[in-house]
């Protein structure tokens, strides 16, 4: 009897260890496959308190419907017009389409939400909760990181005057990569672990089977980001108004004025920039900071996060028109692609719509993107040549014309 004591002793241990891991993954596995999970997190946090959960689309659902088709139509189109030209297909216009790519799928996910939401949310399990809300975290996420890629690369083009050539696509790609790696790991660390199924008061109200502690990271990281493309543009702001001011006490240079509106309209493409960015993220940043702080149903306001949501969509709406239309070149293909009769001139010329406060235009014809490598692109504010080289000397003239 002693004996036998001793060996139930010595296995004990071993088989409760395998007992309890293979417990655990099919517990964890029922879980996620379990839709009482949804409603036991949803009744928590108090969201199924009244009729929302119970009727059918509202008309503030349809206005996003809306919306969102609107983003998804508009990015479409300055896909194809990047598409169908070929003086777009330069490394300088990749991060251009990748952000309009990523506002289109943001768009397009977001609809999904949308239609999915409501009463169809009580009959999903937690898997399908986790790939709908993931879906629209990864290309929300996309989409600011490439507002963070694009200042990186201005930056290097415009402080560093190391502008892209063909040799430098790989750093191009390189940063197109990293935003989509980065985006998708965020979106999936829910789904991996990093939730809190069976731990109902660490939930957010906003999105109820999240982690207070994901939520909270997440804002540092998007923080992190806004705080960077702030950053790396009031560089960008300085060194112009550096070099423009060094060459505005050149009394034999010509062409002064010219350039000072061309430095006036990168000035407020950037603010223009920066004030949309942020008015439309900083409510739901904020938002969520509140989520973290508040006990569930201790804050009325987080049961409204749709518009908070929606407000950061707008985004996605705005991004084409301020990043692509403010270039002549692109306006002028977008244009022709879904107006060629009725917006552009016989001598091929785009009508004027008072829209040159964007773009800093003169009266002198463009030279050709090529020529710039997408200099052009990069400024917001279409600097000419001579404009670049007066404004950064240190730019040879191979480098300028892309040689």
């Amino acid at each position: 009897m002693e004996a036998s004591h001793v060996v139930s002793v010595d296995a004990g241990p071993t088989v409760i260890t395998k007992t309890s891991a293979t417990t655990y993954l099919i517990r964890m596995f029922k879980e996620y496959q379990s839709n009482a999970v949804i409603v036991d997190h949803y009744n928590y946090t108090g969201k199924l308190n009244g009729n929302r959960y119970t009727e059918g689309m509202k008309p503030v659902n349809i206005a996003f419907l809306i919306i969102c088709l609107l983003i998804v139509l508009e990015n479409a189109v300055v896909l194809v017009a990047i598409w169908k030209n070929k003086k777009f297909h330069l490394p300088m216009y990749y991060l251009l389409g990748n952000l309009t790519f990523s506002d289109l799928l943001a768009g397009f996910t977001y609809m999904v939400n949308i239609i999915t939401s409501g009463a169809n949310t009580l009959k999903m399990t937690p898997v399908q909760w986790f790939i709908r809300e993931g879906g629209v975290f990864i290309t929300l996420a996309a989409s600011i990181i490439s507002l963070l890629a694009i200042a990186i690369e201005r930056h290097v083009t415009m402080v560093r005057m190391k502008p892209y050539q063909g040799a430098k696509r790989g750093r191009m790609f390189a940063l197109i990569g990293i935003s989509w790696v980065l985006s998708i790991i965020l979106g999936l660390l829910p789904i991996m672990g990093w939730n809190c199924m069976g731990i109902l008061n660490q939930c957010s109200t906003v999105l109820p089977l999240y982690s207070k502690s994901f939520i909270l990271f997440c804002i540092t990281v998007f923080s992190v980001v806004l705080l960077a493309i702030v950053v790396l543009y009031v560089r960008i702001f300085r060194v112009v108004k550096s070099n423009t001011q060094r060459l505005a006490g050149a009394p034999q240079r010509k062409g002064i004025a010219k350039k000072s509106q061309k430095y006036m309209a990168l000035l407020k493409t950037v603010t223009i920039v920066l004030g949309v960015f942020i008015a439309c993220w900083l409510p739901l940043f904020l938002l969520l900071v509140l989520d973290f702080f508040c006990a569930a149903r201790s804050c009325p306001v987080l049961f409204k996060a749709e518009y908070f949501l929606g407000l950061a969509m707008i985004n996605s709406l705005l991004n084409p028109i301020i990043y692509t239309l403010t270039s002549k070149d692109m306006r002028k293909a977008i244009l022709r692609l879904l107006c060629s009769y009725c917006l552009i001139a016989k001598d091929g010329q785009v009508r004027k719509f008072g829209i040159t406060f964007l773009d800093g235009s003169t009266s002198k014809p463009e030279m050709p993107s090529h020529r710039l490598e997408g200099l052009e692109t990069v400024s917001t504010g279409n600097f000419t040549p001579s404009t670049i080289k007066a404004i950064f000397p240190k730019i040879t003239k191979s480098v300028v014309l892309g040689q």
